[in-house]
């Protein structure tokens, strides 16, 4: 058996005290790009702050609390096990800002450990203990009623007990598996009838098919699960001492690489990867700050993590659970829902083929309601001119209203094809099951190119019309996922543009078959054109500036890390090119550096809805052009992913996107945080005399003029 001597916890691995953390890595003046990861973490700060804002109403400062906890463990689940791999392969090239993977390790940890400190005493102090003035209370099953306490055991014998399966650890049975992210009591027992000091540990893995919280009194007590389990380990171990039960959690690296060359079927290799994907290394533990000693140590070593991959919480390890109350019908304690409108020019009652035919559509969400962009689709599914339809599935997600319009059109006899990517990561699994559905509804279903990941958003509408035949496109910056669409800003464009339309056919040519086609009349295509246009656009800024014309790039993106572009914004800056930045995350460039980025501004708005939209316009001198699409300015969005970039040519679609969405960004005192050289975001706030601005609210009820 194994023995677990009981002593207390000498020095716990707590983030509850913290030391105060270095705000930012000092660059030496010669690295020219910030770190990626820290950069990132930053992101990961400004999220942590809306959840502080006492502005935000409870409820949402309570969703704030998961956001941060599910973009924390995917970073760890993607980022920090890509960092461990280099360190454990010996990898010592620095990234580019000139830190090591295992310096970036110990600095991710440094500014990781106060801001969890900083969750959980938010949670704890604060919106706990404010929601249960409200009448939602949180309770531990120690601090419930007697009443209370006997339906959280009449529960637990009903719905819990026959699913738990307790795994004692002993020379017959190996410490078990532990899969990543699940929730899970260590437990010490030891016989009752010992006559020495003999504990043994147990596994008990909290069920994720039953709810994380439970409710002991209606709809305004609950209690969390594991809480109650371990309120009736009695009854799991008759005839045993517990002696105490603590909380743990493994994060796993979930990273898939697929060689998708080598994979003579893509679908089927990839199913098994995400077979793997449950039994990747670990690369954190979490535990209960509460943990002592020597079960703390003996999980490291069963687990096979260092000292600094542990992380010790004053608070409850499963804070995601908590996203169910999230949904109580309390519109008192949560933003008042969204005024949406539909476009002028689709309000008529016409045939949406009928407008766009004469016209650019723009589409502004979530302030333009998503069912015009379903509309489309279901319109060109149902209308007999409509020949074929393609498009680009990137995100489906599990209830997917798009997606069933195009099966349903498949089982019509439509000649319908859909760009299914497989590899989108977390969101394989639903991709996997639409594309098997797709197919067997006579869909004509493609995965994309070898190599290349399809991260566009582009619909092609054929249709027959008269003599002749008309293309209608959709091109857009977000998923065709109605759910995100609700909490994600993105813009689209509906457009018959001919030299567009012939662009769309020879892309969809280019995805679906062996088209080597190089050239694009209008959009902008990675890998093939995007990186070499956009570096023209850029130098040509340069050049106006150096000629004395009027010279300016604003650009809204999520993540700026890509070395050759940022060194072209470099040179810009130098020649006097006045460029503004408005990035929601990651952001290797250091603005506002004398002598070589003193004419760049970053920004980055993170506030009731999460920014998403890309927009790219330049001043050319007088004559302005602007473009949106689905790529952030990265390698792997120019040079390992298939994108597209549309110009905008409506002049007043190009004047709404500078005038009002871009400069509505520029002047938020309310939700922008500004970048400073030294990594470190500030938030901006009204002067004394100035009202505050926020952009998000702004476009709620605003028609575009078009």
């Amino acid at each position: 058996m194994q023995v677990i001597p009981n002593t207390p916890l000498k020095e716990r691995l707590t983030a509850a005290e913290p030391a105060k953390a270095k705000l930012a890595l000092a660059p030496a003046p010669e690295r020219r790009m910030l770190n990626r990861e820290l950069s990132l973490i930053e992101f990961f700060r400004q999220v942590l702050n809306e959840a502080r804002d006492e502005r935000t109403p409870l409820l949402e400062r309570l969703r704030f609390l998961t956001i941060f906890s599910s973009i924390v463990d995917e970073f760890f689940m993607v980022r920090v096990s890509g960092l461990k791999e280099e360190v454990e392969h010996g990898w010592v090239q620095p990234s580019l800002d000139g830190m090591t993977a295992a310096e970036q390790l110990g600095e991710i940890r440094n500014r990781l450990q106060p801001m969890l400190a900083e969750q959980m005493r938010c949670l704890t102090e604060e919106i706990l203990p404010q929601l249960e003035r409200e009448g939602i209370v949180v309770s531990s099953y120690n601090e419930l009623s007697k009443a209370e306490r006997d339906k959280a055991d009449e529960y637990f014998g009903r719905e819990v007990f026959p699913v738990l399966t307790p795994l004692a650890v002993d020379p017959a049975h190996p410490f078990p598996y532990i899969s990543g992210l699940s929730l899970n009591l260590g437990i010490r027992v030891r016989s009752a009838e010992s006559n020495h000091n003999e504990a043994r540990f147990v596994r008990l893995k909290v069920p994720p098919s039953l709810p994380g919280l439970i409710q002991v009194n209606g709809e305004s007590k609950y209690t969390f699960l594991n809480d109650v389990i371990a309120g009736n380990l009695g009854s799991l171990f008759p005839g045993m001492i517990v002696e105490h039960a603590h909380t743990f959690r493994v994060t796993r690296d979930a990273d898939i690489d697929i060689r998708d060359e080598e994979a003579g079927d893509l679908l089927r290799a990839l199913q098994q990867e995400l077979r793997k994907r449950r039994f990747g290394s670990p690369v954190r533990l979490e535990v209960s700050a509460a943990m002592t000693e020597e079960m703390l140590g003996y999980l490291m070593q069963s687990v096979g993590v260092e000292p600094d991959d542990v992380y010790a919480l004053q608070g409850p390890l499963n804070i995601l659970d908590l996203g169910a109350l999230c949904e109580l019908k309390r519109p008192d304690l949560k933003y008042r829902p969204l005024r949406t409108h539909f476009p002028k020019p689709l309000s008529s009652g016409r045939s949406i083929f009928d407008v766009i035919r004469h016209r650019d559509v723009m589409l502004h969400h979530p302030y333009t309601d998503y069912s015009t962009v379903i509309n489309f689709i279901r319109e060109a599914a149902n209308d007999p001119n409509v020949l074929a339809i393609k498009i680009c599935l990137y995100r489906t997600g599990q209830q997917s209203e798009i997606a069933e319009i195009l099966r349903q059109a498949g089982e019509q006899g439509k000649q319908v094809t859909a760009l299914i990517e497989l590899k989108a990561r977390f969101d394989e699994a639903n991709n996997i099951e639409w594309a098997q559905r797709l197919e067997r509804a006579g869909v004509h279903v493609v995965y994309g190119l070898i190599g290349l990941k399809t991260h566009c958003k582009l619909t092609l509408v054929v249709r027959r019309e008269g003599d002749t035949l008309r293309r209608y496109m959709h091109i857009a910056t977000g998923n065709y996922n109605p759910t995100s669409s609700s909490t994600y800003t993105d813009l689209g464009i509906f457009t018959a543009d001919e030299q567009i339309g012939e662009d769309a056919t020879e892309f969809f040519n280019y995805l679906t078959g062996y088209s080597g086609q190089k050239n694009y009349r209008k959009l902008l295509v990675s890998p093939v054109n995007l990186r070499e246009r956009l570096t023209e656009l850029i130098d040509r800024e340069t050049a106006h500036a150096k000629a004395g014309r009027p010279a300016r790039i604003i650009a809204k993106l999520n993540r700026l890390a890509d070395e050759q572009i940022i060194e072209r914004l470099y040179e810009a800056s130098q020649a006097g090119v006045s460029i503004d930045l408005i990035i929601r995350g990651i952001c290797m460039l250091r603005p506002g550096v004398p002598g070589l980025s003193e004419n760049i501004r970053v920004r980055s708005i993170v506030g009731r809805f999460l920014e998403h939209s890309r927009i790219f316009n330049f001043a050319n001198g007088g004559d302005e052009e602007t473009h949106l699409g689905s790529p952030d300015w990265m390698y792997r969005n120019l040079d390992r992913r298939v994108e597209v970039v549309c110009p905008v040519e409506d002049p007043k679609l190009r004047t709404y996107l500078k005038e009002e969405v871009l400069n509505a960004y520029l002047r938020d005192n309310v939700n922008a945080s500004e970048l400073h050289p030294d990594g470190s975001y500030r938030r901006i706030k009204p002067s004394s005399d100035e009202e505050p601005f926020d952009s998000q609210m702004f476009f709620e009820g605003r028609e575009i003029n078009q």
